[in-house]
Formats: C-alpha cells, sequence, structure tokens
C-alpha cells in the first residue's frame, strides 16, 4: 500500500509520521516551494488532543524535541479593555504533563519540527490539479509541472481551499463567518514587553472593545536567543535537543508579541483583504484611535512583513458520502475559525486516526475501504461539532450579539462584568478554567488512549 499524501500542513505530516511509523509507504506532496515557505499565523495552542496524537505518531526522541521548542507556558489568561484596563488575570495552569498541558507553539516551529525525518519523502513545488482513477483501483495525482504520482490512496490535507475536496465534494463549501481579522508580530524587547500589563507580559490577553472589535496579544519565549543560540536558562536534555535538532537552521523564529484584531467585516474598508504590509498595520491604527496610547504604539512597532488580513470561513456540513480510497483531514473537510487553536488540534487527531486505520490495513487487520469507512465515521461528527464549537466560543461570526449596532454594547458590558466576577470569586474561576480546558481538549471519551 502506498499512500498519496496532498499537503505538508500539520495534518498531513503528522500522518506522514505515523505512517512511517507503522512501515507504511508514502510521499508527501507540497505546493509551496521550500520547507519555509508560505505560513501564515504565529502562535498555535496544542492541547491534550494533539499532544497524543503527537505522541503517538511521531518518534519519541521528536516528541520530545516537539516539547522543548514549545514557547514559556503562558502563566496568565487576562482581559483587558481598550483602556489598558485589567477586567481579569487568571492565572493558568502549568506545562509540566506532557500529555494533559496546553502548549504554545509557533507555528513555523511546529511546521519545521513535523518536516524533521521526513526530508526524503516530502517533495515541493508540487501543486496539484486534479486526479484520475484508473481500472485498477489506483488513484493518480497530476500536479501543475506536469508530473503525477500512483498511489492506493490520496489523503486531502491540502488546507481550507483543497483543490482535492474541490473535485472529490464539489458540494462541500466554505461559508464566510462575517468577521475579519488582521494580525502582526513585533518583536519582543524590554521596551514592547513594558508596554503591556505585567500578567499580560507572562502569558497571552484578550481585549474586549467597543464596536464589537476584539484584539489578542500573544506573549511568546522560547529556549533560544535572537542569534538561534541555546539560553543559558534552558534545561541540559532540552539545550542537547535543540542543539541536536536541524530544524532551527530553516526556523526564523526568535520571541515576540503576536496580535490579532478582528471585528465583524462591516466595521472593515472593503478592500481590506488587499492591503498588506505598512498599510494593514495603519488600517489597525485608523479602527483603535482611542485605544490606550500603550495598545497603539505595539500596533505601530509592528513588523510590516509579518502583517497579514484573513476573511475567517468555516466548512458548511455535509452528510457522509460514499467512502472510496480518496479521503480528506483537517481543514481540506472541516475549516474552522483560528480561535483557541482548536483547527489546529482536530487535524493532529484526524491524522492519528487516520494512520491508525491505514496501519490496521498494513498489518492485515483491516480491508481499505472499511478502514478508510471507519475513520470517516468518527472523524465527520466530531470534525463538525469542532467546526460548530469554534464558531460560537471565540467572537469569531459576524452573527454574535457582541457585533450587532445597539444590543453590542448591552453584551460588551455584560461580558466585562461576567469577567470581573471570575477574576473575584475563586469558584467562577475554577469553573472557567474547567470549561476552557475541557473544551480546548474536546474528545469524545471513547478515545482509546492505550497506545500512548
Amino acid at each position: 500500500m502506498h499512500v498519496l499524501i496532498i499537503g505538508a500542513g500539520y495534518g498531513g505530516l503528522t500522518l506522514a509520521h505515523g505512517l512511517r511509523k507503522a512501515g507504511v509507504s508514502f510521499a508527501v506532496y507540497e505546493k509551496h516551494r521550500s520547507r519555509s515557505d508560505g505560513l501564515y499565523g504565529y502562535r498555535v495552542g496544542i492541547d491534550p488532543t494533539g499532544n497524543r496524537a503527537l505522541k503517538e505518531c511521531l518518534p519519541p526522541e521528536l516528541f520530545q524535541t516537539f516539547l522543548a521548542t514549545c514557547a514559556r507556558a503562558p502563566r496568565f489568561f487576562t482581559v483587558l479593555t481598550e483602556k489598558k484596563r485589567r477586567t481579569a488575570a487568571i492565572p493558568l495552569r502549568g506545562d509540566a504533563d506532557d500529555i494533559n498541558s496546553e502548549r504554545s507553539v509557533s507555528r513555523q516551529t511546529l511546521r519545521q519540527l513535523l518536516l524533521t525525518g521526513l526530508e526524503q519523502q516530502v517533495q515541493y513545488d508540487k501543486r496539484f490539479t486534479h486526479y484520475e482513477r484508473r481500472d485498477d483501483g489506483k488513484v493518480v495525482a497530476h500536479f501543475a509541472d506536469g508530473t503525477s504520482a500512483v498511489g492506493d490512496v490520496l489523503v486531502a490535507a491540502d488546507g481550507a481551499h483543497s483543490a482535492v475536496r474541490a473535485q472529490y465534494l464539489p458540494h462541500a463549501v466554505l461559508r464566510p463567518a462575517g468577521i475579519v481579522t488582521i494580525s502582526a508580530k513585533i518583536p519582543l524587547t524590554r521596551q514592547t514587553l513594558d508596554l503591556l500589563p505585567y500578567e499580560s507580559g507572562q502569558g497571552l490577553s484578550l481585549v474586549f472593545a467597543p464596536k464589537g472589535f476584539m484584539c489578542i496579544w500573544h506573549v511568546m519565549e522560547f529556549r533560544w536567543d535572537e542569534r538561534g543560540g541555546i539560553k543559558d536558562g534552558a534545561a541540559g536534555n532540552d539545550a542537547e535537543l535543540l542543539q541536536a535538532w536541524p530544524g532551527l537552521l530553516f526556523d526564523n523564529t526568535r520571541d515576540y508579541v503576536s496580535w490579532g484584531l478582528w471585528a465583524a467585516r462591516d466595521k472593515f474598508p472593503a478592500d481590506t483583504m488587499k492591503k498588506r504590509g505598512q498599510e494593514l498595520i495603519d488600517l489597525a491604527l485608523s479602527l483603535t484611535p482611542n485605544w490606550h496610547p500603550d495598545f497603539r504604539k505595539l500596533f505601530a512597532l509592528s513588523d510590516p512583513s509579518t502583517a497579514f488580513p484573513l476573511d475567517i470561513a468555516t466548512s458548511e456540513p455535509i452528510p457522509a458520502w460514499q467512502t472510496t480510497n480518496i479521503t480528506l483531514l483537517g481543514d481540506a473537510v472541516h475549516t474552522m475559525t483560528p480561535g483557541q487553536g482548536v483547527g489546529a488540534n482536530t487535524s493532529l487527531r484526524d491524522a492519528q486516526l487516520l494512520c491508525r486505520q491505514l496501519a490496521a490495513v498494513r498489518y492485515g487487520e483491516k480491508e481499505l475501504i472499511p478502514a478508510i469507512s471507519d475513520y470517516e465515521a468518527e472523524m465527520i461528527p466530531y470534525g463538525f461539532a469542532r467546526v460548530a464549537d469554534s464558531l460560537a466560543q471565540n467572537g469569531t461570526s459576524g452573527g454574535d450579539p457582541l457585533h450587532k449596532p445597539v444590543i453590542g454594547r448591552a453584551v460588551l458590558g455584560a461580558n466585562r462584568t461576567y469577567f470581573k466576577a471570575v477574576d473575584k470569586i475563586p469558584s467562577l474561576r475554577r469553573k472557567f478554567l474547567d470549561d476552557l480546558y475541557t473544551y480546548r481538549g474536546a474528545e469524545d471519551p471513547a478515545v482509546d488512549d492505550s497506545t500512548v
């Protein structure tokens, strides 16, 4: 059995590692030209669901290297007003447990981590155009450069705008969420850190502002310095793993503050998606004229080359389809909002589950089509459930009352009152954290963790 994986994102690469572990032949085809191209976004939270998948699929030493490449665990979840007044500062749980912890990860660093050891199996500059089926049941993937590849299984891991999905499930469409966000990154220095409240500098912060605007600040500190050298404070084993890890040569991630500013689409100019670089920084400043000067200074200090806009869209749920030797994972099948990293963790869960099923075929325990059918029967319900959850939980739906002209002010006031209560009442704080971590690690109880 030979598996063709279209797309070298988190899900596709995690699947590749798992297949390699199981002795299943595979190849990964990536449209970008090199291992450092084509990645937007700066922080992703890897929760217990993602940790389990990575531990199961990655070689043991690479999983330990993953832990070493994570940023310092956030110590506080802080809620602020646009005037920099603190509404709540909630202490977060640590990351001492390898699995049952929340981890802050640089998206670029995780990409480099997952490419490690797969150098011979990943082919770059391979833009998938279409597939065809042969009479012998095999599937042929065609690429824009005129080449093709033949396999027994074709896996769409090519993201929200999947070319595989467009051909295989043409009725599966994305629905605009009604939210636009712009993001950028700021080098972390003493100057930039001092512009944030103390607790915000120790973790992540959410700003609730009038007119439905929200902003998130992530402070990311790593075990290596601005030159790529290992910091003195890195633990011995972590330092050894990082020194031996070749991915650091390809990763330009350094300590930084990232931010995202979002609101209903009608709050942004019609040409926002065409703007780039300094235009987006200037736009953030024009949208926040009454925000605290320190927040505006942080926007102004952003690196223009890191700024990008995003028109958020999510997948429309579709009924289960007839199983074939073509299947999908991650955003290629269930695109969701970027809030709380749910999409990334769900794609890792998909990879773990699909790998188990294909390994069962490899070991003669199942036939191919029933194995893929079993994967899809489990993935489709939880995948689209996470789509709905992410849209409801993160203020990233344009239909959310927070973004309405009149009722939005009342909702803003209610949110601030709620978080003030969470900040002061221990029982509410415990419930908030329990709900937060339960949702972040949302996973059906039936999932078997015995292999971890």
